[in-house]
């Protein structure tokens, strides 16, 4: 028996009719205190001990997102309910939205298009540009070997990018094999034209890029960030971008929705968007069938293909 706890416009997201049909052969769909499965999204409360105690027959939670630890408690895990969600589905179209910001940064045309919007002169918008480069031979650092980071990874390395890679999980083997130099972050950062972020959001690595962190960047560096912004000091960014030394393309923020007076806003070296580098059509009907993919499978028992454990929580996104 399946509880879903969506919002209408989440539930048409990613359980259109067709996979919606799906998902209700596998058993009827009930309210939350007679579920055995529970279908989760990002407006989903907590699951504390409190809110357990409403579901006491829950034994699989099966996320719609990512990123589970705003939803999961200690609770959950002694209960011994088992928790998955739709990562891998999501990595693809997060990889392409960071090669768009990466173009887009290299190429300045989130400088062009600032300018030209808010009415300089042609000539005033090339001035304003910093020299263009191109990808190919460009150093990319990627932070995060992560399932979006190698999703990336695939993307930038054909186009020629000269790839680091900073990541404690992995060994240089196999960074190599991904086609990235294996560096400590401090080198990563020193030597990168671009910064691509795509570490999960875990207590180890609140703030991983501070103020020193970005002093470390070279004069015309660029920042991409569409993981989460829990990796940067937003302040500390705010103030190398205030300065105009680096550019950075954003897709996530302290604050959202990102409020209309926000400085970023103004900024002709910062290219925004709101927190969809996720939203295409096909990634919400890859997490719709991952979700129902993984219910079928727990329910004859089978291994979760995409399942977070208590441990592997801390390292992953």
């Amino acid at each position: 028996m399946i509880a879903v706890s969506l919002t209408p416009e989440l539930r048409e997201m990613f359980l259109p009719p067709p996979i919606w049909a799906d998902l209700v052969k596998l058993g009827p769909v009930v309210p939350m205190e007679e579920a055995e499965v529970l279908v989760t999204g990002w407006e989903t409360p907590r699951l504390d001990a409190e809110t357990l105690a409403l579901a006491p027959r829950l034994r699989l939670v099966a996320h719609t997102g990512a990123a589970v630890g705003f939803l999961v408690s200690d609770a959950l895990w002694d209960r011994g309910v088992k928790v998955t969600q739709t990562g891998a589905a999501m990595a693809p179209a997060v990889g392409e939205v960071s090669l768009a910001f990466t173009l887009s940064l290299l190429h300045q045309l989130h400088r062009f298009d600032h300018d030209l919007r808010s009415g300089a002169s042609w000539t005033a918008a090339r001035a304003h540009a910093r020299p263009r480069r191109e990808l190919r031979g460009s150093v990319v650092g990627v932070v995060g070997a992560s399932r979006t980071g190698r999703a990336y990874l695939e993307l930038v390395r054909p186009l020629g990018a000269r790839l680091l890679l900073t990541d404690p999980l992995i060994g240089a083997d196999e960074a190599a094999a991904l086609g990235a130099e294996l560096v400590p972050l401090d080198d990563l950062l020193s030597r990168s034209d671009v910064v691509a972020l795509h570490a999960p959001a875990i207590p180890a690595t609140r703030h991983l890029i501070g103020r020193g962190e970005l002093a470390l960047l070279r004069d015309g560096a660029a920042l991409v960030n569409t993981a989460r912004s829990w990796l940067v000091d937003s302040d500390a960014l705010l103030d190398e971008l205030r300065s105009g030394r680096i550019d950075a393309a954003l897709d996530v923020f302290d604050e959202e929705p990102l409020p209309v007076d926000s400085p970023l806003r103004a900024l002709p070296n910062v290219l925004l968007t709101p927190h969809q580098a996720a939203g295409t059509v096909e990634a919400q009907r890859r997490q719709g069938r991952s979700t129902v993919e993984e219910i079928a499978r727990f329910l004859v028992g089978e291994p979760l293909y995409h399942e977070i454990t208590r441990e592997q929580l801390r390292w992953t996104a």
